[in-house]
């Protein structure tokens, strides 16, 4: 006999709810402003919280961007899984999950790169840190399915690809030579490393 689902009570409902005001008014704030340039008051005021109440769910401001990005991240890696399914060619399908998260990751572009630059130097104990790390292991896993599909590269070789693929990602986004290329820019470069490291 299946056990029904217990309903959420009314102090999760309110630890959700503002957790989602919290996602919200980061967000918008960061997306306007970038992430330096927002302070956590700001953050907690247009969250309609305490600042005390902000800490509880987040430390630092590098947590919030991580709590941001890692949604929007969800959403690429999703339409970038769903976006190789249809395509044979692995260097094709490969680069169909690349694109959305190099986009996601451009939206706003000091944001993105501090993103990275968290996901690196980031407390791994923090949880969003760790979500992101996740997300970026989710990453490399998506790839090595696709690489997986030459029959001549073995899971082991993969996965070896996989991360590499997901650092040339990582570098082209982060760079500092690339802050003024646009997306598709990123996107022909992150592609003509890729092409030189995948089977022919």
């Amino acid at each position: 006999m299946a056990i029904a689902p217990q309903p959420v009570g009314r102090r999760e409902r309110n630890k959700l709810d503002k957790l989602e005001r919290i996602t919200a008014a980061a967000g918008e704030l960061f997306a306007k402003h970038g992430v330096d340039e927002v302070t956590t008051q700001q953050i907690a005021d247009k969250a309609d919280i305490g600042t005390g109440t902000l800490f509880l769910y987040a430390k630092t401001k590098g947590e919030l961007l991580l709590l941001v990005q890692n949604s929007s991240y969800v959403d690429a890696l999703a339409a970038g899984r769903a976006a190789a399914a249809e395509i044979s060619g692995v260097l094709d399908a490969v680069m169909a999950i690349v694109s959305p998260v190099v986009e996601c990751n451009r939206t706003q572009i000091d944001n993105g790169r501090t993103y990275l630059r968290e996901i690196v130097f980031g407390d791994p104990e923090e949880p969003y840190h760790r979500d992101a790390l996740a997300l970026t292991a989710q990453t490399e896993e998506a790839i090595a399915t696709v690489v997986q599909r030459d029959p001549n590269v073995s899971a082991g070789d993969a996965a070896v690809l996989a991360r590499i693929v997901s650092a040339v990602m990582f570098v082209s986004m982060a760079a500092t030579i690339n802050i003024a290329r646009s997306v598709d820019e990123i996107l022909d470069d992150i592609r003509s490393q890729v092409r030189v490291l995948l089977p022919s």
